[in-house]
């Protein structure tokens, strides 16, 4: 287990260069101008010429990239041009605030979606089965910006149950888990819970399907195994994917969030992606997708041993 760790780390050195690398030339190729945040319209030429110099513009895209990456590995990711603020500072108070609402929108999603996997697995062909496979199918087609207008319209603006927008009674500042925090994430942990939970249901309902039908099933049925007995050998087998799954709907979310946040104004890594981008921020723009972008890959990496404690039939070479 622990060369397959050293493994895997060394093997996610060339992933993170690759994804800056990518990050960085995608980010500089756009159109744009990225000092129009921080410079006036009437800027004369020996301003704008001071101020790409300032921010390192007006040296060649190689030299920019390495010095950006040198500085990125040691924990400097540089100063945002809109605020003026370090990036890493504003990145990582994102980060945890996308992290608590995708943690609770994937557990949302991993309840629900397993139990609708399990009810339609264990009742295959069925009007129960049907109804789990048609919620599954509304999870993963529904547009996430356009269920969570629907939510914030019915049970913000019709009902007054719940706070529209925003990450709590003030901001993001003071953040506690109690009802006056957590009730501005019950619409956008909701919005985001959608989709995993037709994901997993979809995999758990086959998983299930499958492992009902395997020839051990029926050997432990023929000794007289109690449905109960079963159920917890059926979870067994159905548990390393589906917690494979969960991971990676969690890596997604923190990711993939931008539209939700933004509809809420969750002070996330998505909404701070939309700032980023609309203002060519670039410094915070290439800091906020380095980071998600670890962040994933250390996911996936804690996904991989956790299936392989859970299922020792799992042998990674």
């Amino acid at each position: 287990m622990g060369a397959y760790v050293v493994r895997r780390l060394l093997l996610a050195i060339p992933i993170m260069l690759g994804v800056a690398l990518v990050c960085f030339m995608l980010v500089h190729l756009a159109p744009g101008d990225p000092l129009v945040s921080v410079l006036p319209p009437d800027a004369s030429q020996e301003l704008r010429a001071q101020m790409i110099a300032v921010y390192g513009f007006d040296k060649p895209l190689p030299v920019q990239f390495f010095q950006w990456l040198w500085h990125a590995v040691q924990g400097d990711l540089g100063t945002s041009i809109a605020t003026s603020r370090p990036v890493f500072g504003e990145v990582m108070t994102a980060a945890i605030n996308s992290l608590r609402l995708a943690a609770l929108a994937t557990l949302i999603g991993f309840f629900f979606g397993c139990l609708f996997g399990f009810v339609a697995g264990y009742f295959q062909d069925t009007w129960v089965d049907k109804l789990a496979s048609a919620f599954s199918v509304f999870g993963v087609s529904v547009p996430h910006y356009w269920l969570g207008m629907l939510l914030v319209i019915v049970f913000a603006s019709q009902l007054y149950w719940l706070p529209a927008t925003g990450g709590g009674p003030m901001g993001a500042e003071g953040w506690a888990w109690d009802w006056e925090h957590l009730q501005f994430m019950v619409l956008p942990a909701i919005t985001l819970s959608v989709i995993p939970t037709g994901i997993i249901a979809r995999t758990v309902r086959a998983l299930v399907a499958d492992t009902l039908g395997q020839e051990f099933i029926v050997g432990l049925r023929a000794k007289g195994m109690t449905d109960y007995a079963i159920f917890w050998h059926v979870v067994k087998n159905a548990a390393p994917t589906a917690l494979a799954v969960m991971g990676l709907q969690l890596g997604y979310l923190m990711g993939g969030s931008i539209l939700v946040e933004t509809v809420f104004a969750w002070p996330g890594t998505g909404l701070l992606l939309n700032s980023a981008i609309f203002q060519r921020d670039l410094p915070l723009l290439q800091g906020t997708i380095w980071v998600l972008a670890l962040f994933f890959v250390l996911l996936n990496l804690g996904v991989d041993i956790l299936q392989t404690l859970l299922d020792p039939r799992i042998k990674r070479g």
